[in-house]
């Protein structure tokens, strides 16, 4: 998040300003100079077995996803879409372990191993993707039939007989790295990821860690995921802690974990897969990350209680009461891409507000100018008159722009009315008055005093 304190407040047209105090700035926006229309979109999507609505939810609202998409200058960018799901079976870093006997879900091998789906849909035919891009002269090239949203909902309907020890982040690497994907991931495009779960990542480092070993790890239920890959600084400092019945706070992963995969190294794979941040998306459809609380419960078909998670949020779904567990290290992975990442709430029957907003993440990939996040009025003059400032430049190398003005009317920016082509609250849009023609990837970062 760039923070800026003291700038000037600048008018709409930039015509005029003021100096004021205004406080902290918040990074809303990172528009890439030069657009790309190019996105590859991976759906990880939890296939245990409490996730039937949920999927439902998804592939009913996501349509709304595309819908937003769709309000680009010049339509629905070019599009690959793909699902896998988190069952990565006993998978490892360090190998692939035996089946669990017993345990909610098919935990066999390699689950999925982060393959594509295909085969499912006969709109799609053998294809391992969707693919729907641009031709030159308007029309769309499409490797499937019939509508989007169908060959869609075939697709990300997974079913709920897969592990329950859900592995999204290395489902999501391996989809990215698998040679059997081939052909998904484009080079010179942009990276969606969009993760569906009801419960938190559980990456493993050893296959042990699926074992028997009670005395060492304890029950072999879920909740092993918290202690050994989250760590909390307030009530759950140490492994024994986060045993502990109680609320805790300020949690985050354990990098120090034995058993659990760290964070960083899913961080820094996406950051580094592109060579460059600014392409590359993570969204999330989960539990309330700072929502943790352990009480004593006993698991399916048992009696006696132990360490379990109370849900971060719960709903009425279609067949029942429905709860999610707080997705801590999901929401520490998202927290890595701040201008790049949309964390919404499980909870709901209907997931249109959570697809909706993740759709207008995904614009800020390809170069949507429109300003989503309300700014505060710094004036009593006529209109919005904000507080903000812009950098730009190739990464790494941004410098200030002039506020476009009476002085500056090139190598300038100002936020601009866009009551047409913006339907977001504020109606604005940054636009750069430029002398030339960007010769780099650059990107300009505009942040503001936010309401």
């Amino acid at each position: 998040m760039r923070m800026m304190i003291g700038i000037a407040a600048l008018g709409l047209a930039a015509c005029h300003e003021s100096e004021v105090t205004v406080g902290e700035l918040q990074e809303v926006m990172v528009l890439p100079a030069i657009q790309n229309r190019d996105i590859d979109i991976l759906f990880v999507v939890d296939s245990s077995p409490s996730m039937s609505d949920q999927q439902r939810a998804l592939v009913a609202s996501f349509p709304q996803m595309m819908d937003a998409l769709a309000t680009l200058d010049g339509g629905l960018p070019n599009l690959h879409i793909g699902v896998v799901t988190t069952d990565m079976g006993t998978t490892t870093a360090t190998g692939v372990g035996l089946a669990i006997p017993g345990s909610a879900g098919g935990c066999f091998g390699a689950g999925d191993d982060g393959v594509l789906r295909s085969g499912v849909v006969p709109e799609l035919g053998s294809a391992l993707y969707i693919s729907d891009v641009a031709n030159p002269d308007g029309t769309r090239a499409r490797n499937y039939t019939g509508e989007l949203r169908d060959v869609f909902s075939a697709l990300a309907t997974v079913g709920a007989e897969g592990c329950g020890y859900e592995q999204p982040f290395r489902a999501m690497r391996r989809a990215l790295e698998n040679p059997a994907n081939a052909g998904f991931l484009r080079p010179e495009a942009n990276l969606a990821v969009v993760i569906l779960s009801d419960e938190d990542d559980c990456s493993a480092k050893a296959p042990s860690f699926f074992g028997s070993d009670t005395q060492t790890l304890g029950p072999l239920e879920s909740f092993r995921c918290t202690r050994f890959g989250v760590t909390c600084d307030t009530g759950g400092t140490t492994e024994a802690d986060m045993n502990m019945v109680g609320a805790k706070s300020d949690c985050h992963d354990n990098p120090t974990s034995a058993y659990v995969d760290d964070v960083g190294q899913y961080v820094d794979f996406l950051a580094n897969l592109k060579g460059d941040p600014n392409r590359v998306m993570v969204a999330a459809i989960v539990g309330d990350p700072t929502q943790v609380s352990v009480a004593l419960k006993p698991p399916p078909q048992a009696t006696v209680p132990i360490p379990s998670l109370e849900p971060a949020c719960s709903f009425e779904g279609p067949n029942g009461l429905e709860v999610a567990d707080p997705a801590v290290r999901i929401g520490q992975l998202l927290a890595a891409f701040p201008s790049r990442s949309a964390l919404t709430s499980i909870c709901s029957q209907d997931l249109s507000l959570s697809l909706t907003s993740i759709g207008y993440a995904a614009k800020k990939l390809v170069g949507d100018p429109c300003l989503d996040v309300p700014v505060a009025d710094t004036s009593a003059a006529e209109g919005i008159q904000p507080a903000c400032d812009v950098v730009e430049g190739p990464l790494g190398a941004e410098t200030r722009m002039a506020a476009c003005d009476d002085t500056h009317s090139t190598d300038c920016w100002r936020l601009a009315p866009a009551p047409v082509e913006c339907a977001t609250a504020d109606k604005l849009r940054l636009q750069i008055a430029r002398a030339a023609a960007p010769t780099v990837q650059s990107y300009a970062h505009l942040s503001c005093l936010t309401r």
